[in-house]
């Protein structure tokens, strides 16, 4: 095993120097904010953010135009069922009435029956 040999502290040193001027040579490689290709990919970056955006806001209309047709829907249901509610207690009374005018007609008939005996 003696090939290998351990880093002393100048070896340590000479590492993280190296390895510092490495990072900072790869952040000075780096292509400014006034370079056209960071420009195009900013500006293509917020075309897309824009469309993105236009969709979000169509999804949105379309999602309070389906809203808006479920409530119309819903209030002519309401009113749809309000209206046969209606139209069976009107129909109600009426059998009701017809009932009663049929019992008056009996019981005058009764009673007019019960004269002529007398």
């Amino acid at each position: 095993m003696s090939g290998f040999r351990e880093p002393g502290f100048a070896d340590r040193q000479k590492a993280a120097k190296e390895a510092k001027k490495n990072l900072l040579e790869k952040f000075r490689a780096q292509p400014g904010p006034d370079d056209p290709t960071v420009a195009a990919r900013r500006a293509e970056r917020e075309a897309i953010a824009a469309s993105r955006e236009k969709a979000r806001l169509a999804r949105e209309a379309e999602k309070a135009e389906v809203q808006r047709r479920e409530q119309e829907a819903a209030a002519a249901e309401a009113a749809r069922i309000a209206r046969e509610r209606e139209e069976e207690a009107s129909r109600l009374a009426a059998l009701e009435a017809e009932q009663k005018a049929k019992r008056d007609a009996r019981y005058a008939a009764r009673k007019e029956r019960g004269k002529k005996r007398k």
